[in-house]
């Protein structure tokens, strides 16, 4: 039989993810259009100054915040006894690389809620010992009665951080905790859909997170800040970069189109930190002239500051070094992670998003299983 071509079957059409809800949530939500970022039925802005990271990760997790506290300090110790068990998982050059070759040896039993506190309790003593080991020097013993941001300075730097210090990562970690489906939380929740242990599901995220496009920006925010060095240099650094095709670190956002606003938090801790500090000032009279430089040549986008300007001069003014800034942040965003990852698991359900296919089509075979004929 013959078959002219204006009677050949259309393409069957394959859904895409545009506008499909891949899966429902209580532990946050993000309005890009109107700034706003509510995690655990709080504002982010509210959250920051009624909980501390133990507080929102018993949010999120479920439990106390005290008794959350408790066994963070009991992981910490207990992954400082197993650091001699994880081979060249600290040898890494990355620090990424570090917490996800340490995740897989350390996967705690089980995939509750304790499973969750153990990884989250892990990381802050990786981060630590890796960085320690770059600078040859020895870990340091987690003290499980500090507070989880106080330790983390400790065993990174050494020496007890300040009141102040403690409680600018803490408020860090809790602006940071989760943010709706990023790359990172769904590739964990696509992997807890397997019926996968939750060790898995969190190094899969770590391994979204690396990617530039997701988790790269606070580094190089820093060096753009140096280049520039005052804030009279901005305007003509910025209009080269820009004449040059190149991107302004930190500005623009995937989902917002306004101020991030987890950005006044950050500034926040770090005023309280250390008063009118110069970077922070830096930071933001680069912000507004990219602001104003972009709004001009890219009238028909709306490109705000993202939190990465606030981030990186918080975290340089914490001295973390700038390779493990985004170890830092996963050390805060691992709890969402976590509760996501729990959160599939509980539905039983597979998550299986559909491809549009876009490209040839066959024609359909005749009865017999051969083409037709033309």
């Amino acid at each position: 039989m013959e078959m002219h071509m204006d009677e050949v079957p259309p393409r069957p059409r394959a859904s895409g993810l545009e506008g499909v809800i891949a899966a429902e949530t209580r532990l946050s939500a993000v309005d890009g259009t109107a700034g706003r970022l509510v995690i655990a039925g709080r504002p982010v802005e509210a959250l920051v100054r009624e909980v501390t990271f133990p507080g929102a990760c018993a949010l999120l997790l479920g439990g106390d915040a005290g008794a959350v506290a408790t066994q963070l300090g009991a992981a910490r110790a207990a992954t400082h006894a197993r650091l001699g068990d994880l081979g060249v998982a600290l040898d890494q050059p990355d620090p990424m690389d570090a917490l996800a070759a340490a995740a897989a040896q350390l996967r705690p039993r089980g995939e509750g809620v304790d499973a969750a506190h153990a990884l989250v309790g892990s990381f802050p003593v990786i981060v630590g010992a890796w960085a320690r080991g770059r600078r040859r020097e020895a870990a340091q013993r987690p003290d499980p009665r500090a507070s989880h941001a106080e330790d983390a300075l400790r065993l990174l730097h050494g020496r007890a951080p300040s009141p102040a210090e403690a409680n600018a990562l803490d408020a860090y970690w809790v602006t940071v905790i989760d943010h709706g489906l990023n790359a990172s939380t769904f590739a964990a929740r696509v992997v807890a859909s397997t019926g996968s242990d939750l060790s898995s599901a969190v190094i899969a995220a770590l391994g979204a997170l690396q990617g530039p496009l997701h988790g790269g920006a606070p580094g190089p925010v820093l060096d753009m800040l140096d280049a520039i060095e005052t804030p009279e240099h901005a305007r003509a650094w910025l209009t080269r970069e820009l004449e040059a095709g190149r991107r302004i670190m930190g500005m623009g956002h995937r989902v917002y189109r306004v101020r991030d606003p987890r950005a006044a938090a950050l500034e926040e801790a770090l005023r309280r930190m250390g008063g009118d500090h110069p970077r922070l000032a830096l930071a933001r009279a680069v912000e507004r002239e990219a602001e104003a430089l972009l709004a001009d040549r890219k009238p028909e986008r709306t490109l705000r500051a993202n939190v990465e300007f606030a981030t990186a001069t918080l975290l340089e003014g914490l001295a973390v070094p700038r390779e493990a800034f985004t170890a830092f942040f996963a050390c805060g965003r691992v709890a969402g992670w976590c509760a996501h990852a729990q959160e599939q698991a509980a539905t039983g359900r597979l998550l299986r998003p559909r491809a549009r296919y876009v490209g040839d089509w066959p024609e359909p075979a005749t009865a017999s299983g051969h083409p037709p004929s033309m």
